[in-house]
């Protein structure tokens, strides 16, 4: 019994199931993209990020086989919802205020 045979159990393990690893990969960008939706300052960074957390649900619908699913979720919600967050927070005018008063002295 050679030092290895663990590591090659394991690795033997990994190609067997390469499905799981797959999807545990996919996983933990989806959960650090979502975090990132919440946690970013900047309002179109996280449009983004939610445009990413929209895509890896996608892809879990093909892992599940799911493919008329998946392409619902990458017209409706990666293509028209993720732009209309994005065109809104473009138009939406952002108002600074001065410690004074209101920006506007007119």
């Amino acid at each position: 019994m050679g030092i290895f045979d663990g590591v090659w159990d394991y690795f033997s393990f990994l190609q067997s199931n390469i499905d799981l690893v797959i999807f545990l990969v996919i996983a933990a960008i989806g959960v650090t993209a979502a975090l990132f939706v919440v946690a970013d300052k900047e309002p179109m960074h996280s449009a983004f990020y939610l445009a990413l957390v929209f895509v890896i649900v996608a892809v879990m619908f093909f892992l599940l086989e799911a493919e008329f699913m998946a392409i619902v979720q990458m017209f409706v919600y990666v293509g028209a919802i993720t732009i209309l967050f994005a065109f809104s927070i473009m138009l939406t005018r952002r108002y600074i205020m001065k410690p004074g008063g209101d920006e506007h002295d007119d």
